[in-house]
């Protein structure tokens, strides 16, 4: 499994992508895995990471390989 994809055209990191995700810097995410979901605004295929943001907690992120749209499992 590549630790790289890419997201709207940008070949990303297990990092990056969780920072795309929070929209801030993270401390450390794992590898990136296929979420094995469609996309809810545009159909595409959608990536999970889970990450933590800070030090005393872990999330779970999505995001679309097509579009802007993402989620946390923090947002349920």
């Amino acid at each position: 499994m590549a630790d790289n994809r890419v997201v709207q055209g940008r070949m990303v990191t297990p990092e990056s992508l969780a920072e795309l995700i929070e929209d801030d810097d993270i401390m450390d995410a794992e590898a990136i895995d296929d979420a094995d979901r469609s996309c809810p605004d545009c159909g595409g295929d959608v990536l999970s990471v889970g990450y933590m943001p800070g030090i005393t907690e872990f999330v779970t992120g999505f995001k679309c390989q097509d579009c802007d749209w993402s989620e946390t499992d923090r947002d349920d």
